[in-house]
């Protein structure tokens, strides 16, 4: 396969309790051993989620947060997870999928960018993102009202301080007078800049500011085009080439082996359920060659990447299995 089309594979870094389906923590001696065999199998990028707990929420009670009420789901800190990880690894690109906006202070978050960039030698990958699981905001203290419009503010201090170097900003909700990133990392315009999100304000932002942007966990390649369209819409609103916005998409896939059992069969063609921790999680499920086909739909679907989520079987065995279908999609 040409480099031209060649379909980048990323790896969701699965650094929640529960993770790895038995309810306990996921270690970090566990988290390199997976980061260090993504490296080796050929996948392109190790992204790590931003999260602080995940309780129950009727608002947004989607899996995977169907929790039940009065459980705490815990994760670690994604700037500490992938500073170590950015040590233990030289090729692979890095990334936060995504950094909410609403947890740092957005001139400290682009010097953290900044500096993580320097620490990886240049491999950072800046996922961006609004946020949107309340309780997390209520538990450590951090507003959710105006979600939007605060992060708008935020990429009004972030991006001119990494792609200049300084900025002088004052908004109704952040501020960031005359600000400097001293000493500069590897990149003099800083990493690139991934931004997720669905509604029309996101997807305008995304649209202006974004280099990748990302259609967010899809359980069908067919799902892709009505999100990939929304986006060249809101490309044209803004007055930006669709063809500069780089685009990304995530899947779930469980890899079975013949006669293995699988997990819960839903109305979907070929997914089923899994349960991780006492979370359920939906995801495609086949052999080499199905979940190879499976991608393939994606990148035809219009995406030049796409971040895994292996559900089964969790762990390094999930990886073993998946440098099958890496070697295939790059035959």
């Amino acid at each position: 396969m040409s480099e031209a089309r060649r379909l980048r594979l990323g790896l969701m870094l699965p650094i929640g309790v529960g993770a790895l389906g038995d309810g306990r923590p996921v270690r970090w001696a566990e988290i390199r051993e997976m980061a260090v065999l993504a490296e080796a199998i050929g996948l392109d990028t190790l992204f790590a989620p931003d999260h602080l707990l995940f309780r129950r929420s009727p608002p947004t009670n989607v899996p995977p947060i169907d929790m039940p009420e009065g459980k705490t789901r815990g994760i670690w800190e994604v700037w500490t997870i992938l500073s170590a990880v950015a040590a233990a690894t030289s090729r692979v690109q890095i990334g936060t999928f995504v950094a909410c906006t609403g947890f740092r202070n957005p001139a400290l978050l682009a010097k953290m960018a900044d500096t993580l960039d320097e620490v990886s030698g240049g491999r950072l990958v800046l996922g961006l993102g609004a946020g949107w699981h309340e309780p997390e905001y209520l538990a450590f203290g951090y507003p959710f009202d105006h979600r939007v419009s605060r992060f708008e503010e935020a990429l009004g201090i972030i991006l001119p301080l990494l792609r200049e170097g300084r900025v002088d900003f004052s908004g109704r909700y952040y501020e960031a007078r005359q600000a400097e990133l001293q000493p500069r990392g590897p990149r003099p315009t800083g990493p690139p800049i991934l931004i997720g999100g669905q509604g029309p304000r996101m997807l305008r932002l995304a649209a202006r500011h974004a280099d990748l942007y990302d259609a967010d966990f899809q359980l069908q390649a067919g799902e892709l085009s009505a999100r990939l369209g929304l986006l060249d819409q809101a490309c044209a609103e803004v007055g930006r080439d669709p063809r500069a916005v780089a685009r990304s998409a995530g899947a779930r896939i469980a890899l079975v082996e013949p006669g293995e059992a699988g997990g819960r069969p839903t109305e979907a063609d070929g997914a089923a359920v899994y349960d991780l921790g006492g979370v359920g999680f939906r995801a495609r499920q086949g052999g080499v060659a199905e979940i190879a086909a499976h991608l393939r739909r994606f990148q035809a679907a219009g995406v030049e990447h796409v971040t895994l989520t292996v559900v089964h079987p969790p762990g390094p065995r999930g990886l073993e299995r998946l440098a099958a279908v890496v070697a295939a999609l790059r035959r």
